[in-house]
């Protein structure tokens, strides 16, 4: 019995203190997430107040990450195949071009190349959105594709393109109002049509043209947009060959038979060119040519070894400069001003060549007339004179051998034979010293006809 109300007394009693327990416990756990929550409450009202100070900076619409741009332009509700005020009047487009570099300059292909920047200037109103602060949006080259945007090209180029590291080089800046800017930097080669009458002391005139391909004036007028200003040029441009003189610009009509009238801009620009290279590789090696081709006329016309191969080598020389300069030149069917001098230059220095050869010649013929002239000329000694010869004595006849051994040694023909000689036997007799050297001399005066490799000594008996 006792038992009973021991057992009855602990299960009344154990309830009653599991359930305070729990009560503490629930106290401890709100405690908890009441301090939790205060702390989570700060952070929220700092990044509420963060939040605001940005909202309060800037609360534009287009700097929202949940609009779209091609909804905020509204690309998708307008027909973006027709130009701007379609069925209007025409639509102004204003151009500008920076020219970044003028690459080069080629004469055999008549072209230049050239590197700009191009930008357009018009209005779509079909592309203007609200906005307050924003003054405008920029985008790149993806949104160019789905609206209306000129269709630009170089009259007269024979290649170009749009630079496309690391992406496409094309700019699109639309304004609220919807005034639009286009911009790409492109690379452009071109016919230059040149005159090389004055070469090379010419002067090139070049130009770029701008015009648009399908819209004739009466859709599209194309305009620059600040007059010459609209064209500006970087101060580091310079060329090799070339002085850039002037740039300016100009707007002209242009007419199709098939199409219409189209307005077409103009890039001029003018091209001076240096003259000093050409001095060094053309002018001063062609007349140190002349010079030397000179120098043969002091040296002996005998002298055939030294006098030849020096008008041969400046004759070449001509040919490798004139070959040279017309190697780096169109095939022009007229004559330039360099052609004038090489080839004067050539025809000096052929023309002392040919003066040796003539002189060569007349002295060969002068002498072979000389050589039979003299070996048609008779012996006269030994003939009666046309005067009385008066021997008042004779030589003794050890002079006259002697004499006779002289005139025999005197000549040798080339078969070795000795020729026959009339001499003169004197009668001896006894004259005096003075007599017998006039004698001598007389006798002396008596020639033969002697080839002329005989020096003067040989030939005189």
């Amino acid at each position: 019995m006792q038992f009973v109300h021991l057992l009855s007394f602990c299960c009344v009693c154990w309830p009653v203190e599991s359930s305070s327990e729990m009560q503490r416990r629930k106290d401890q756990l709100e405690e908890h997430h009441q301090s939790r929550f205060q702390r989570l409450g700060r952070n929220d009202e700092e990044t509420n107040k963060r939040s605001s100070s940005l909202l309060k900076r800037s609360t534009d619409v287009t700097k929202s990450y949940l609009t779209k741009s091609e909804q905020l332009l509204r690309v998708d509700d307008h027909d973006f195949t027709m130009r701007p005020g379609f069925g209007g009047p025409s639509i102004p487009v204003g151009v500008d071009v920076q020219v970044e570099s003028l690459d080069s300059i080629s004469e055999v292909d008549m072209d230049f190349t050239m590197t700009l920047y191009l930008r357009h200037y018009w209005k779509d109103e079909r592309l203007s959105f609200p906005s307050t602060n924003n003054l405008s949006m920029t985008f790149d080259g993806r949104l160019v594709k789905k609206i209306w945007v000129p269709d630009m090209f170089f009259v007269h180029s024979k290649r170009s393109f749009i630079h496309d590291t690391t992406t496409d080089n094309i700019m699109l800046r639309v304004y609220p109002d919807g005034k639009v800017l286009y911009s790409l930097r492109v690379t452009v080669t071109s016919m230059c049509y040149m005159d090389f009458s004055r070469f090379p002391l010419d002067m090139q005139s070049c130009s770029l043209e701008i015009e648009s391909y399908a819209y004739t004036d009466d859709d599209l007028m194309l305009y620059w947009k600040s007059g010459n200003k609209s064209l500006t040029i970087d101060e580091k441009i310079s060329l090799s060959q070339f002085m850039i003189k002037e740039f300016h610009t100009s707007t002209k009509l242009a007419f199709y038979s098939s199409t219409g009238w189209y307005n077409r801009l103009y890039i001029n620009f003018t091209l001076h060119r240096h003259i000093f290279f050409f001095l060094l590789q053309t002018y001063f090696p062609a007349t140190l040519m002349v010079m030397l081709s000179w120098v043969s006329f002091w040296i002996d016309r005998r002298a055939v070894p030294a006098r030849v191969p020096l008008g041969i080598t400046t004759v070449l020389t001509m040919s490798t400069i004139i070959t040279g300069v017309n190697a780096s030149m169109p095939r022009v069917s007229y004559i330039k001003a360099v052609d004038i001098y090489l080839w004067v230059s050539f025809v000096f220095v052929f023309l002392s060549v040919l003066e040796y050869a003539a002189v060569n010649y007349l002295t060969t013929i002068q002498e072979r007339k000389e050589r039979k002239l003299r070996e048609k000329l008779p012996c006269t000694c030994g003939t009666p004179q046309p005067r009385p010869f008066m021997v008042e004595r004779t030589y003794s006849d050890g002079e006259i051998s002697n004499l006779a051994e002289f005139a025999d040694s005197a000549y040798v023909p080339p078969n070795g034979e000795k020729q026959d000689r009339d001499l003169v036997h004197p009668p001896v007799t006894n004259e005096t010293a003075e007599n017998k050297g006039k004698n001598l001399r007389e006798m002396g005066a008596c020639t033969f006809s002697y080839p002329t490799e005989l020096n003067e000594k040989e030939q005189r008996f």
